[in-house]
């Protein structure tokens, strides 16, 4: 089946105004009541009324980022001699600080396959940390007057899907800068594999939704339950669209503006692979059934493709290959058509640099969006905003 066709680039870029694991047989509970956003909101003077900047990144184990359980062994040695000291520095532990710090403090970030088991308090509690503690010491700027985060998690508690590792796989987490007006968290009570973590903005009628999405294999899954296979992870990553999709139209009838940042597992079409898209008969049925329910049913809109057309960049860089020589764009941030008629999109892009990369097998990505008071439809201009199509380019 051939992929969805991705239509030309435009001439040039423009810029675009702690649950329970317990099992029950018993019914689900009715879904939570979605209320509509507030009508308007007073602003703290010191949030920057009118863009909202989300990054997201899978960055495959938050360990990393976190100071050792232990001290190396290192530590209780002798010094060496001035003349015996390796003129090469021992390499400084990557920083989610600095990165924030590097991205300008954006306001929300959507962290992916952070890798923390659900009872493992304590490293929840070290990154809540590291999240917020000072930057070097000698660094000329002062961190003291810098943005805080407050961390949130929604890790695995399905005890027959994910398992492995003593459970430290897949979850999310999303940092939140504390002068973000009024933000709501929640999760899911369809994923039970720490995949879906909402945060509602009611005062700006966003909700954004961190995304660790199936992965399509072969592999079984499971009644959550009852442990009875009922199929394999290409069949569970489709169920999975549908119930993403399900939620955000929930959110979209109700008045929200929604936006999908993160690591959807699928690759949109050649455009965003190299050396070349996979054409296995199960990979294109999920590629088909990703398009159908979040661009055909929903209308969501490729933040990326929007501001870049066809250009190509990828957020997926293996570590087994020398950088450059493959790649795919799995992750994303789409936004629903309400924001894009808005003229809210105002720039977006993929970090596609190996330095950026760090000690994932993933880059960055972010999107920024005007917020405030936007009427519909005009960008708050009262002159009324042509529609943008994918592309960038206007239509009409």
């Amino acid at each position: 089946m051939p992929s969805p066709e991705v239509s030309p680039p435009p001439l040039k870029r423009r810029r675009i105004s702690d649950p329970s694991s317990q099992r029950t047989h018993h019914p689900p509970p009715p879904l939570p009541q979605i209320l509509p956003p507030t009508a308007s909101y007073d602003p703290p003077s010191t949030f920057p009324v009118d863009h909202l900047t989300i990054y997201s990144w899978n960055i495959n184990g938050i360990a990393p980022f976190l100071p050792p359980s232990t001290p190396p062994i290192t530590n209780f040695l002798k010094p060496a001699s001035r003349s015996t000291t390796p003129s090469n520095p021992t390499p400084q532990r990557p920083s989610l600080r600095a990165n924030l710090k590097r991205w300008k403090w954006p306001h929300i970030l959507c962290l992916q396959e952070v890798k923390i088991a659900p009872t493992d308090t304590k490293t929840q509690s070290s990154v809540r940390r590291v999240v917020n503690a000072p930057l070097d010491a000698d660094d000329e700027d002062n961190d003291s007057d810098r943005p805080l985060y407050d961390a949130h998690f929604c890790l695995p508690r399905d005890q027959h899907n994910a398992t492995g590792f003593g459970g430290k796989v897949y979850g999310v987490c999303t940092l939140l800068r504390r002068d973000v007006p009024g933000p709501v968290t929640r999760t899911v009570q369809w994923d039970l594999e720490g995949r879906v973590l909402l945060v509602e903005i009611a005062e700006w009628g966003v909700v954004v939704v961190n995304v660790y999405a199936v992965n399509g294999t072969t592999n079984d899954y499971r009644d959550s339950a009852t442990g009875k296979v009922l199929g394999d992870r290409h069949g569970r990553k489709r169920v999975f669209h549908s119930l993403l999709r399900d939620e955000v139209r929930r959110y979209e009838d109700a008045g929200w503006g929604v936006v999908i940042a993160g690591d959807m597992n699928v690759s949109r079409s050649f455009v965003d692979s190299f050396p070349q898209l996979r054409m296995g008969e199960e990979h294109v049925r999920n590629r088909t059934d990703f398009e159908v329910k979040f661009r055909k049913d929903l209308g969501m809109v490729d933040t990326f493709r929007l501001v870049h057309g066809q250009q190509r960049k990828f957020t997926y860089r293996p570590r087994n290959k020398p950088w450059g020589t493959g790649g795919d764009r799995v992750d994303m941030i789409l936004v629903t058509k309400g924001l894009r008629a808005q003229g809210r999109v105002r720039e977006a892009d993929v970090l596609d640099d190996e330095e950026e990369r760090g000690p994932s097998d993933h880059v960055p990505l972010f999107v920024e969006l005007a917020v405030g008071r936007v009427e519909r439809g005009d960008g708050g201009s009262g002159q009324g905003a042509p529609a943008i199509d994918e592309q960038g380019e206007k239509s009409g």
